[in-house]
């Protein structure tokens, strides 16, 4: 690492050419990332569902669960006449001259126009996938409202739009979040690093790799789907981890050109390559190992089998490839470069050249003293705090995630009062023709049916029939599931039952399947990397083990407020009574990143100091000492980002900003300040212990050198 920092500054050019490219060539496609990426792949590839969903597309003229329902509803009369008549003959054919559109099915008496005659769903087929059904939807939607008047409402719902009504209202949440979060992050880190300049670089670092990841992701696109989620959480994760990896990169090279600093101008030069050295193989190499960690942690997510997870770990995971190479490439350069001027314009009370914190250094002594009396006190709180999870709920997100004027929400609300609880939630049933009556029968004996319609024949003449009924609960219910169970039971082999609702409950069993693999996976594999990176079997144990505290914790929180309603009004959200069921799987592996990255900038510092002298007090209060106030600004940085997100935009940005706020809150200051560096003197020298055996297996990674 110390020679990659030497060669970048010897081939300056090269690098600022290369990045230059890199930066202007993919950013040109970064425009494009809202409209491109896909909206949909909420899906659990392989299940029942999803196979009912495409036979209905395929031989029903798109009668699918992705489907566009546009709800029109008069308040003069009833909707076949007058003004509602010609506003039905608008919709239909703004919807006839969308090519992306199958058929288009007019309100049917009995199914479709309520007994009132004031409501009508006129059915636009899916003539595409799911993604370019949301893509379709967004395109339209706009214009069918525009199509209300005084007497008439205009509302289209249905899968496809709830997915374009979220991802519309999450990019907004997500633009103010970033835009909220830019200035009390500078804030943090001008006081952090005590000088404009140096405050600015990571920044500079994170947009360079936003811009770059945001352009790879629409490249990507065009040979895999990828879900827009990609990039919102890639502009989160970005911004948080660049600004780690600067900070201890950056406090690092200003120690070390105040630690060695010729008086001859003529070793200059000298001095600067000696610093940029020293750096990279110290901190160049925690930064390194930790930005292993979290792809690591990440690449977990794969083994959920749904497009959605997939690329949102992949877009995490490129925008981390993109800032790590910045940080290891292009701001080493920056820094050598800048040199001196990187402390331009310091605060008054900046000592820009101090790499050992004597506060950190006191806290680290008064942690030696007592480290019972601390470790016990902060295992309390987090053991307290992790303790509702026991009673934690998840589901898919019900309709309360959309604001409540959104197009499709008002059109949900619309055909549950005028077709019943379940209407919204109509459950599709593919079936051989053979077994069409068998199947009907089954669904009108059942409780939880409301009503089955009569089966519909295929469009192209193949043998298959299509039912579509209407449960007796709304779609978030729970019963809804149970429903679903026994109809899967009892109907003839050959059905296969589906609908927008039962993808979502497939999805869910999937991810409640998924949730301790990756947990497992994850644990294990960052107990390995933090094996190879440290060379002691106990304390990287410890350090894993200790991460699952805080993020229980994290999720007992989060089910206070999210499940309970605790603080919702505060947070200006209708509460769904669980927990998005996503939440456990996706949110574990990003937890455990971050957490990770903490727990490799401060055990890295130990073993540099333990190396260097063989001491477990040197170690710990060392550790402390020249990590801990990056540790502690990181974290406030890390803590202000994702708390911004707690503040705008539907639930579950909400709920991500929450959960990850918490968990960067206790696992940055109780965990890896106060509980690891307890775990470090108890354990004293043990910790840094290894059998020769083990040593012969490991690469020889090392911290300390001259």
């Amino acid at each position: 690492m110390g020679r990659l920092g030497v060669w970048v500054t010897d081939h300056a050019r090269l690098v600022s050419v290369l990045w230059l490219l890199t930066i202007v060539g993919l950013g040109a496609f970064a425009p494009q990332v809202e409209h491109n990426l896909s909206g949909a792949g909420w899906q659990a590839n392989g299940s029942e569902s999803v196979e009912a969903r495409e036979l209905a597309r395929e031989h029903f003229g798109g009668n699918a669960s992705s489907a566009i329902q546009v709800v029109v509803r008069s308040t003069d009369g009833p909707v076949t006449e007058g003004d509602g008549q010609q506003v039905l003959a608008k919709v239909t054919n703004i919807l006839e001259q969308e090519p992306r559109i199958a058929e288009v099915v007019p309100p049917t008496p009995g199914a479709t126009l309520s007994q009132d005659g004031e409501t009508a769903i006129v059915l636009a087929g899916a003539g595409a996938d799911t993604n370019e059904m949301v893509r379709v939807a967004t395109d339209i939607k706009g214009e069918l409202q525009g199509l209300s008047t005084e007497t008439v409402e205009v509302n289209p719902t249905g899968s496809s739009l709830l997915w374009s009504d979220f991802n519309e209202a999450n990019l907004d949440a997500m633009l103010k979040s970033e835009f909220m979060s830019w200035p009390v992050t500078l804030a943090i880190l001008v006081l952090a690093f005590g000088a404009l300049v140096a405050a600015g670089l990571p920044l500079i670092l994170t947009l360079a790799g936003l811009v770059a990841s945001a352009g790879s992701l629409v490249l990507i696109n065009e040979l895999v789907p990828v879900s827009i989620w990609a990039m919102n959480f890639a502009m989160m994760f970005a911004l948080a981890l660049g600004i780690d990896y600067a900070l201890f990169i950056v406090v690092r090279y200003r120690a070390a050109r105040a630690a060695r600093r010729s008086a001859d101008p003529a070793m200059a030069a000298a001095d600067r390559r000696w610093a940029i050295a020293q750096t990279m193989d110290t901190a160049g190499k925690a930064v390194l190992l930790s930005g292993m960690t979290v792809l690591i942690s990440l690449s977990a997510v794969m083994l959920v089998p749904s497009p959605s997870f997939r690329s949102m770990a992949g877009g995490i995971m490129l925008s981390v490839v993109f800032v790590l190479a910045a940080t290891l490439t292009l701001l080493p350069l920056v820094l050598v470069k800048l040199d001196d001027r990187i402390n331009k314009f310091a605060l008054p009370w900046s000592r820009s050249g101090e790499h050992r914190s004597a506060k950190f250094a006191a806290w680290g002594e008064r942690l030696w003293k007592r480290p019972l009396t601390w470790g016990l006190a902060s295992l309390v709180v987090l053991v307290a705090l992790a303790a509702p999870i026991l009673g934690l709920q998840t589901a898919m997100p019900s309709i309360k995630v959309l604001p409540e004027d959104a197009s499709a929400r008002v059109g949900y609300d619309r055909v549950q009062e005028s077709f019943g609880e379940g209407a919204p939630g109509t459950l599709q049933i593919v079936t051989a023709g053979a077994d069409a009556d068998a199947t009907t029968a089954v669904l009108a004996a059942d409780d939880g049916i409301a009503a089955a319609m009569a089966p519909m024949p295929a469009a192209d003449g193949s043998d298959l029939v299509l039912v579509q009924a209407v449960p007796t609960v709304d779609p978030s219910d729970p019963a809804l599931g149970d429903t679903v169970e026994r109809l899967r039971a009892d109907l003839p082999d050959s059905a296969l039952v589906g609908g927008a609702a039962v993808e979502n409950l497939d999805l869910k069993s999937q991810l409640d399947e998924s949730t301790p693999i990756v947990i497992g996976v994850v644990l294990v594999l960052g107990f390995l990397l933090l094996l190879v990176a440290l060379q002691a079997p106990l304390i990287s144990l410890l350090g894993t083990l200790a991460s699952l505290l805080s993020t229980a914790a994290a999720f007992g929180v989060a089910r206070l407020i999210f499940q309970e309603g605790y603080g919702a009004d505060l947070l200006g959200f209708e509460p769904q009574g669980f927990l998005d069921a996503w939440a456990p799987v996706f949110f574990f592996a990003m937890i455990f990143a971050i957490a990770m990255d903490y727990t490799v900038f401060l055990l890295a510092s130990a073993k540099e100091h333990y190396e260097r002298s063989g001491d477990a007090k040197d170690a710990m209060v060392g550790s402390l000492a020249h990590s801990g106030r990056v540790i502690f600004a990181a974290g406030a940085v890390m803590v202000a980002v994702f708390f911004t997100f707690a503040l705008s935009g539907p639930i579950p940005p909400k709920e991500m900003g929450v959960v990850l706020g918490i968990a960067v809150l206790l696992d940055a200051f109780l965990v890896r300040l106060v509980l690891l560096p307890v775990m470090l003197r108890l354990t004293g020298h043990a910790a840094w212990y290894s059998p020769a055996w083990l040593r012969k297996v490991l690469p020889n990674i090392t911290f300390a050198h001259d």
